[in-house]
């Protein structure tokens, strides 16, 4: 196994300022050319505004090597080393608010996540938002408690346990609970501290790390991906796009496309940290060159084997709400929707399974047109599940069941304001980025899976009457009087301007249990008459029968009392009439359909 060596990838997440690119450079023995806050921006600002790529080694475990077959480990250009090597490289993300979305993409294509805590400070606003990110994207967490050394050095260990206790707290929620918590000082002495410095901890820190990591499933088949974060040129070779590796392998003298732009190019060579290699798999951190492109044109975005990714307007994604989200997500609401390193702006509709399918098991990698959905008016969770009516129907404005049962998987179809690029089953993150940076409030809304991408540009003629999503109506009159014993005179059911004609033959139902049949209107005002083919039963009639003599006896005084302003009481007993029905949302002829 000599020469050889598998390649994990560290995320490096906090809020701004806890000191997580002097732990990468701690950390780090070797820099990729977007490393350590490089960018002139970053150095002006003082702050990392980027995805920045560095990496260390140590000897890979031997509880690895028996658990990794010899194919998935990766050969070393260059002198070999003794032993196959654990290749750990770090993404040092952004921790400013107003750069959420390159952290978003940064977390995506991570195995393992530093949450880096200024022990001064603890958990901070970003800090939680990289939390939550880290539930969505990663399975595994290690806790840094940086820059110990400002702590009293009579009272550290005291600070430094009260710190950790408040986070294992912070934790108990999460799945991470129980992660490990470690204290560090990657830069004694702050930034203008002299290089001797020494660090400390970041010994024990790689131990821990090495112990913590596990071998991420590799499979080197399928088509080619490549998340690309930073492209630039080098005089005299080409353009290098560098990224990390998201499905698929890559070999010298491959074709990839750069599909966001059309464009098909010849990879000419290709380097992982400045070494020379010939082939590279998913996982891996790797920089592709070619010739004849401009790196203006691709700031970051996807590389990927020719004709394997399309271009897609809208897509039916899974939903799941993040708790920390205050408000409720709509339908017809705007979210900052991320699709790998793509931010753009989406309108969302919700639905979920229809009422007898809210227990069925969730199915995360396709979506079924099959199937018939239940529209809601907003995700449906426990903390705003409304109450059912008193009629015990569905709710419709919410499209919630009675005793406020939520279904247990959701969806929702997502229109993006420019069209995107991105492969099916790819994470996507719903974010109110809008929202105000420095109020103390999550701004990660929901996250989910692609689904199924819409390319057609006319996607709502050509495709959207497939999506069988409906919306239940619940309509209620009453009988105002007997024809004979098989028809009846309704009231109240539709508006006087209402097109009566369009509902005739849709059946309803007597609140003395009879089924009726929307038979004809009746009149001018709305009325309508209701053929009830089994006739009307004697109990119904006597209930019927004495309150419309009683209306009729009160004749001209009725009238006389409705001017004054005097309301008339009404009869003991209605008999109501209640119209249910489904209407579909994308049916073109707008069908009122019922159940047979």
């Amino acid at each position: 196994m000599a020469g050889q060596r598998v390649n994990v990838n560290v995320g490096v997440l906090g809020h701004i300022d806890s000191g997580k690119t002097a732990l990468a450079r701690a950390l780090s023995t070797t820099a990729s050319t977007a490393a350590f806050d490089k960018q002139p921006q970053s150095r002006e600002r003082g702050i990392t505004l980027d995805l920045g790529f560095s990496c260390f080694s140590v000897p890979l475990p031997a509880r690895l090597r028996s658990a990794l077959p010899a194919p998935h480990l990766a050969p070393d250009a260059g002198p070999e080393p003794r032993e196959p090597q654990l290749q750990f490289t770090l993404v040092d993300c952004p921790g400013h608010a107003s750069l959420i979305r390159t952290i978003i993409g940064g977390a995506q294509i991570i195995d393992l996540m530093m949450l880096v805590i200024d022990v001064t400070k603890g958990m901070q606003t970003q800090s939680a938002e990289c939390l939550v990110i880290g539930q969505i994207a990663c399975q595994k967490l290690v806790v840094v408690l940086n820059k110990i050394d400002l702590l009293a050095e009579g009272k550290r260990q005291a600070a430094i346990d009260k710190m950790t206790k408040k986070m294992q707290k912070t934790l108990e929620s999460t799945k991470f609970r129980g992660a490990p918590i470690i204290p560090v000082a990657a830069k004694p002495g702050g930034p203008e501290a002299p290089e001797t410095e020494a660090p400390q901890g970041i010994s024990e820190l790689i131990e821990l790390l090495t112990f913590q990591i596990s071998i991420p499933t590799r499979d080197p088949s399928g088509s080619f991906l490549m998340s690309v974060d930073h492209c630039f040129s080098i005089k005299g070779q080409g353009t290098v796009m560098t990224g990390t590796i998201l499905s698929g392998s890559i070999s010298l003298g491959d074709s990839v496309e750069i599909p966001a732009l059309k464009v098909v190019k010849k990879v000419k060579s290709m380097q992982m940290f400045h070494m020379p290699v010939t082939t590279a798999m998913q996982g891996d951190r790797l920089g592709i060159c070619v010739t004849q492109f401009d790196p203006k044109l691709l700031e970051r975005g996807l590389v990927c084997a020719p004709e394997s990714l399309h271009i897609i307007h809208a897509a039916l994604i899974s939903v799941e709400k993040i708790p920390y989200f205050r408000g409720p997500l709509q339908t017809k609401a705007k979210f900052h929707i991320t699709v790998g390193h793509e931010t753009v702006m989406g309108r969302l509709m919700f639905f979920s399974p229809a009422p007898d399918s809210f227990d069925h098991e969730p199915v995360l990698d396709a979506f079924d047109f099959s199937r018939e959905y239940l529209f809601q008016e907003q995700y449906l969770c426990k903390d705003l599940a409304p109450a059912a009516t008193d009629s015990g129907q569905t709710n419709e404005k919410a499209g919630q069941a009675p005793d406020g049962h939520c279904p247990r998987q959701q969806w929702a179809l997502v229109e993006f304001e420019k069209p995107v690029t991105c492969p099916q089953l790819c994470l996507v993150i719903g974010s109110r980025l809008d929202a105000d940076i420095h109020a103390n409030m999550c701004r990660l809304a929901f996250h989910g899976v692609l689904l199924h991408g819409l390319q057609d540009k006319n996607y709502a003629e050509s495709l959207l009457p497939r999506l069988r999503v409906y919306k239940l109506k619940h309509k209620h009159g009453l009988v105002e009087r007997v024809i004979d014993d098989y028809n009846v005179i309704g009231r109240s059911l539709f508006k006087k301007e209402t097109n009566i004609q369009l509902f005739v033959g849709l059946k309803v139902y007597l609140s003395t249990g009879e089924l009726g049949v929307i038979d004809s209107a009746f009149g001018q005002s709305g009325k309508f008459k209701v053929h009830i083919p089994g006739g009307l039963s004697p109990e119904s009639k006597k209930i019927l029968m004495p309150s419309l003599k009683k209306r009729s006896r009160a004749g001209q005084g009725e009238v006389a009392e409705r001017k004054e302003g005097v309301e008339q009481p009404e009869p003991a007993h209605h008999v109501t009439l209640s119209l249910s029905f489904k209407r579909y949302v994308f049916d073109t002829h707008k069908r009122m359909v019922q159940s047979p």
